[in-house]
């Protein structure tokens, strides 16, 4: 078989989706859509409706949709529920790769792929970093860890879903970073809904406010890329000189925020959280360094 037909062949290949969130819908309309055979399988069958309709073949059972396919990739709640749902068919895992799309901890992940090997299937972490209306689109790209072989055999399927980042082999890797950017962006929609709230004190509209909110959120990694040539160099050398915005001055905001924030009666949950980064941070010597130093407490005792 020469490349041409290789290519062709995988991408023509059968894939097996278990969970029929929106996530899962997305993801199998994607591949349907680019001609793989797709079999599906979800607890509540009514949510195959739509899927089934586009062209997907529903299986009766876990196992059935597991054996219709080498390819099975898993959208679901968490690491516990893959175990619900496929403790009753381990006997169909023998030679599959299993792609576990679901949100959980890097020891789970970690966990789930020995509890894979275990029933000689092979098994490669992922996490979809955009919502399932934007999955196959250009903007979507997805974490993934674990085999490469297997990473590299699969390419062109998991590639129709989203741009593809291997991570590396640790199965716990892509879980690390699908966790670390929730931190960032659950974070951040905490802190718009506070300057909102902050905001409608002040007899401002959320329509006001979010248009100007959400500049000064787009503009966060510009202006953090601006002040270090390479952002995270000076961080891995352990380097936080305070010329531009030290931990004092940073620390003074945080204190403004709160004490605004109580007087509106508003909740103090995120404001006192960051003014305890700076607090434990002068606490600590460090008033004079880049607030970057702020990252000593959060990594906790070494």
């Amino acid at each position: 078989m020469n490349e041409q037909q290789n290519h062709t062949t995988r991408q023509n290949s059968a894939v097996t989706v278990l969970g029929l969130g929106p996530m899962g819908q997305a993801m199998t309309r994607t591949l349907l859509t680019a001609g793989h055979p797709v079999t599906v399988w979800n607890r509540t069958a009514s949510r195959a409706d739509s899927v089934v309709t586009a062209g997907a073949r529903l299986a009766s059972t876990p196992g059935e949709a597991v054996e219709a396919s080498d390819l099975v990739i898993l959208s679901l709640t968490d690491y516990q529920a893959m175990y619900d749902v496929l403790a009753g068919a381990p006997e169909s895992l023998a030679g599959r790769t299993l792609v576990n799309l679901s949100s959980d901890t890097p020891d789970r992940t970690r966990e789930a792929a020995t509890w894979a090997a275990g029933h000689d299937a092979t098994f490669l972490t992922g996490g979809v970093m955009v919502p399932a209306p934007m999955v196959g689109t250009e903007a979507a790209y997805v974490y993934y860890s674990g085999r490469g072989e297997a990473m590299e055999r699969h390419l062109a399927t998991l590639t129709l879903l989203g741009t593809p980042k291997h991570l590396g082999e640790d199965p716990g890797l892509a879980q690390m970073m699908y966790q670390a950017q929730l931190a960032v962006f659950l974070t951040t929609l905490s802190a718009l809904m506070h300057a909102t709230a902050m905001l409608g004190t002040a007899g401002l509209s959320a329509k006001e406010a979010l248009p100007e909110l959400l500049s000064a959120a787009d503009s966060i990694g510009a202006i953090l890329r601006a002040g270090e040539e390479n952002p995270g160099a000076a961080l891995d050398a352990g380097e936080h000189p305070g010329d531009l915005s030290t931990v004092t001055m940073m620390g003074a905001t945080s204190d403004h925020i709160v004490e605004t924030s109580t007087s509106l009666g508003l909740d103090l949950a995120l404001p006192l959280a960051v003014q305890a980064h700076y607090q434990r941070a002068i606490k600590d010597g460090h008033g004079s360094d880049n607030w970057t130093r702020i990252i000593d407490s959060i990594r906790g005792p070494r």
